[in-house]
């Protein structure tokens, strides 16, 4: 059994617990709905639902049968249909509308209070029980959204410094809340049907660069009230990788969920095709949806087809309260992984999760890293050698401050923390060293090496190399958006993310994870606590209660403050997210 809540009323997040065996993947990564999320049941399972059973029916039939029984059974069936049918009126009445879930597990079957600790083993024990094969239990998803599996229940002989790392932290009442205004909706009636104008996006770079980019392709295809071609991605250089959008994501979730937003169509139709396109690349940072329509919107209604490159923050990330709801659910809601991707992530999660709890660390290691950020790796003179030979020839791949020293890159904290740099900080954060940790990334710098620092005080590290079976990873390994995405999938359910350096996937599973129940991110503060590393004067109880005091703030919901960098993905609250019990459901 698992312990999921999902929200079965417009106006009140209600708490369900369910059997989750008959909705796990089978064998076959097909995954089954929950039945408490079916909100359209076809007249052939209302029939069944209402249909009168055999012994009944002989009792109806029956001659000697008394006309004060037959009158008093069929009260009761219709007492039963009425509510059946009442039952079924709690459900949303469609998909396009997006409720609020609440994702906890610590709560009791009978009451909303926290679980005592002495029930962790009974949860694990009753979750494990029946388990025969690596097929019966995993990560589902309910309704649009991918639920993560349950936190862990961390119990037993902890220090008070381990018992405040695994807390996880308050919701603070905050529940997802996706609910557009009328006028909103009554646009989209419209704009959910556009055949005339269509909005083409080329996007580049890593996976949650692309995903970025694919964001804001849907929201500019809304503001331009144009039909969406599937986005192209365009072939990475860097890591060689010529996935398609199909590779990776679910083309018919996409077109399913964003139908009531934006008109989804996989390739332009033939009476928009033209010998050549004139591809747009010069957008400044920050556009707001006025100058997207007052730059474009008579372009394309007079050439019918727009095609845009280069999007990655370009649109503003302040939006009109709708747009950014929309940016949330194409990032939460209709930006699924293909099954392939799903069903080997969700396998790779299930044996994390199935030991117990486990953090995971998003370690920037990877050379083109390095290269890019100007930083030193941490292993010695001969490897940065190798690192600044490579921004000599190659100038281009160096995104960091050229104007900057090393030192001033790193204590203005825009590098990586290296792997003697985490293992302080998550020593100083109280993680015990027999905690378990699934390492997400590229192949590290320097090989295992670039780890020795780091396996020296937590053993227990674990990669998707050492997870998967025979075979398992063989479908991806010349796609590294795919590998990125079983990263993303493994550490969207662990008990606690950490990740080494603030990119993109560091900020789309920090937001991910708030919207989904407000699972632990631990967001290095990078600027601020350096220099404490460079402090030998200072002991190491006092480090490592100014390390927890600076991550506090870091563990808990965050409203998003309105500046440039400060994107609705990362923090959903207060624009995607809404408090329970305020009405704003």
């Amino acid at each position: 059994m698992l312990l999921t809540f999902i929200n079965i009323s417009p106006g009140n997040c209600r708490k369900i617990w369910e059997k989750e065996s008959s909705i796990m993947a089978r064998p076959s990564g097909r995954i089954i709905k929950n039945p408490f999320m079916s909100l359209t049941p076809s007249p052939r399972s209302l029939t069944q639902f209402f249909s009168v059973s055999p012994p009944l029916t002989s009792l109806f039939s029956s001659k000697k049968t008394s006309p004060s029984l037959s009158i008093f059974i069929l009260s009761f069936l219709f007492s039963f249909t009425f509510l059946g049918i009442s039952i079924f009126r709690f459900f949303p009445s469609s998909q396009d509308s997006i409720h609020c879930s609440i994702i906890s597990p610590t709560t009791s079957p009978i009451s909303s209070h926290p679980l005592p600790s002495s029930y962790s083993q009974i949860i694990l024990t009753s979750l494990l029980s029946g388990i025969n094969s690596d097929n019966k239990i995993q990560p589902r998803v309910g309704g649009t959204a991918m639920v993560p599996l349950p936190v862990h229940l961390v119990s037993g002989n902890l220090s008070e410094e381990e018992t405040e790392f695994w807390k996880q932290p308050d919701s603070n009442g905050y529940r997802p809340c996706l609910d557009s205004t009328v006028g909103y909706r009554k646009r989209s009636a419209k704009i959910s049907k556009e055949k005339n104008r269509f909005l083409v996006v080329v996007a580049a770079g890593g996976l949650n660069q692309q995903k970025n980019q694919i964001i804001d392709a849907v929201v500019i295809a809304r503001i331009l009230e144009a039909a969406l071609v599937l986005p192209v991605l365009q072939v990475n250089m860097i890591w060689e990788d010529e996935s398609e959008f199909p590779d990776i994501f679910d083309v018919e979730h996409f077109k399913k969920t964003l139908r009531a937003d934006v008109r989804v169509v996989s390739s332009l139709p033939s009476s928009h095709l033209v010998a050549k396109q004139t591809i747009v690349t010069q957008i400044p940072y920050g556009v707001s949806p006025f100058w997207i329509r007052a730059k474009f919107f008579k372009q394309l209604n007079q050439e019918g087809v727009l095609v845009l490159k280069g999007l990655d923050s370009k649109l503003s990330k302040n939006l009109p309260s709708d747009l950014q709801k929309l940016r949330c659910k194409v990032a939460f809601h209709a930006l699924r992984f293909s099954k392939p991707i799903l069903q080997v992530g969700n396998q790779l999660a299930r044996r994390m999760w199935i030991e117990g709890p486990y953090i995971s660390l998003h370690l920037r290691l990877e050379k083109d890293v390095w290269v890019r950020t100007g930083c030193r790796t941490g292993l010695g003179p001969e490897y940065d050698q190798i690192i600044t030979q490579i921004q000599k020839t190659q100038p281009q791949y160096l995104t960091g401050r050229v104007n900057m020293s090393y030192s001033q890159r790193r204590l203005s904290g825009l590098c990586p923390l290296n792997a003697f740099e985490m293992a302080r900080l998550l020593k100083a954060l109280g993680a015990p060293q027999s905690g378990r940790f699934y390492i997400a990334g590229g192949e590290p710098f320097g090989g295992s090496k670039a780890l020795e620092p780091l396996a020296a005080v937590f053993p227990n590290l674990v990669r998707k190399e050492m997870l998967a079976r025979d075979g398992e990873l063989s479908p991806f390994l010349n796609s590294s958006s795919a590998l990125s995405a079983i990263d993303y999938i493994v550490s969207f359910n662990s008990d606690i993310f950490i990740p080494s350096h603030g990119g993109n996937m560091g900020r789309a599973l920090q937001g991910h994870r708030a919207y989904m129940g407000h699972r632990k991110s631990i967001r290095p503060n990078k600027r601020t606590m350096l220099p404490f590393f460079e402090d030998s004067s200072i002991s190491d109880e006092e480090f490592s209660s100014i390390i927890r005091s600076l991550h506090n703030k870091s563990m808990k919901p965050e409203p998003r403050k309105k500046q440039r960098d400060n994107d609705v993905i990362a923090y959903p609250v207060a624009e995607c997210m809404c408090r329970h019990g305020s009405g704003s459901f």
